[in-house]
């Protein structure tokens, strides 16, 4: 077949192939998953319940990809999409859903991957959301190629092709109007190579250089943190997210908080009045640097932080576990075994688990579940409305 991709492979189906399928869940990637004589069809876009035409462009071992045709029979559930590009650019996955529906469908995502990766049926809090869910994002880093034609995100389903985004509906509004800016620079000059642009939104403007120094607040507190470095990118969720998390951290009988992976200290900071001493442990100097500034700046005494990678924590002299509470939030493929290892051997009273990747969580879960550590509470928050992205905060007591 003319157009057919050289490396393609033609089993179950035929390249382009259409099937009607009746969509029966979403994955947590955003994927609608439809059957076709048993065989698994994953198409985006989609709601649980409706009926509809996709064409088939990949088959894997076990499951096939396929591109939304026509939605034969709509979900109620389905709305109109805000932004005209929805479908194309690859950066939002649910805008098609209502507000509940996707809070809904982010805790029952989170109870499925604790079931299938972990074997644990925990009950699920429901998602805590809020009411700003468009125009809310204070960092985009849009993409550009040489060329500089397109200027935005990778195309739905591509690793390559970028679509060009003039304006993003989850982006704040001085964000956007920043980047309108930025388009007319960019094209009026050529380059070697493509490039990824900087867009923060600080309280002292735009600011478009990573190696700068921004101050980002959450509630009362003030920090310090490089434009270019991870600092949660939703204000109008932040402060009660970190709030709950110092919550699940405090308990009777605990004067002691680990904050691993602490970046430049949000945790241990803001949770510094609710124990006797905290330790933050953070990989990255630089970060660990403005962590302590930071922790002057809010007249924070009772706290250290010391560089290093998480397992060398163990080989501090450590507070009494009964009375410690560890506080996890790795990056994205989650903690290191060697890392479960020495923190199972510790035993801290509690471990109250932050996580962007609600996979490799339960997969960790897993682990610290079979080590006598039980789920005291699962806490969903929706911090990317209108895409895939959950954060969740699993909270673990030692028995």
């Amino acid at each position: 077949m003319h157009g057919v991709p050289r490396k393609f492979n033609p089993h179950p189906f035929a390249y382009h192939r259409e099937l009607e399928l009746h969509i029966d869940n979403i994955t947590n990637l955003g994927l609608g998953i439809g059957r076709h004589n048993g065989w698994v069809v994953m198409v985006p876009h989609t709601a649980i319940g409706e009926r509809i035409r996709c064409r088939i462009y990949r088959n894997h071992s076990n499951y096939s990809e396929a591109d939304l045709v026509e939605i034969l029979e709509p979900s109620i559930e389905r709305i109109s999409p805000k932004c005209p590009l929805f479908g194309i650019c690859g950066g939002c996955q649910y805008q098609h859903l209502n507000d509940e529906t996707q809070l809904q469908l982010k805790r029952q995502q989170v109870k499925e991957l604790l079931q299938k990766l972990a074997d644990i049926d925990a009950e699920i809090a429901p998602t805590i959301g809020t009411n700003q869910t468009y125009y809310y994002r204070s960092k985009l880093t849009p993409h550009f190629q040489k060329d500089a034609k397109n200027i935005g995100f990778l195309k739905t389903g591509s690793r390559s092709t970028l679509v060009d985004v003039e304006h993003c509906c989850i982006a704040t509004p001085a964000i956007n109007d920043k980047l309108k800016i930025l388009r007319q620079e960019i094209c009026q000059k050529t380059f070697r190579s493509g490039g990824t642009l900087l867009l923060r939104d600080t309280d002292n403007g735009i600011e478009t250089d990573p190696t700068k120094i921004i101050t980002q607040y959450i509630g009362p507190w003030i920090f310090q943190v490089y434009a270019g470095e991870f600092f949660q990118n939703n204000p109008h969720i932040l402060t009660r997210f970190v709030d709950y998390i110092i919550r699940e951290s405090s308990d009777d009988g605990i004067e002691f908080l680990l904050d691993m992976y602490c970046g430049v200290g949000v945790f241990g900071i803001c949770g510094s009045r609710n124990f006797k001493a905290v330790t933050g442990v953070e990989i990255n100097e630089r970060a660990v640097q403005l962590a302590r500034q930071n922790a002057t700046r809010n007249h924070v005494n009772n706290i250290q932080f010391i560089a290093g990678s998480s397992e060398n924590i163990f080989a501090e002299t450590l507070p009494e576990a009964e009375k410690t509470t560890v506080i996890l939030d790795p990056p994205r493929k989650g903690c290191d075994a060697t890392f479960l290892q020495q923190l199972i051997a510790f035993g801290p009273k509690k471990i109250v688990y932050v996580s962007c990747s609600p996979d490799t969580q339960a997969r960790d879960v897993k682990y610290l579940f079979q080590h006598h550590y039980l789920i005291h509470r699962v806490q969903p928050f929706d911090l990317f409305p209108q895409t895939r992205h959950i954060e969740n905060v699993i909270s673990l007591v030692n028995q």
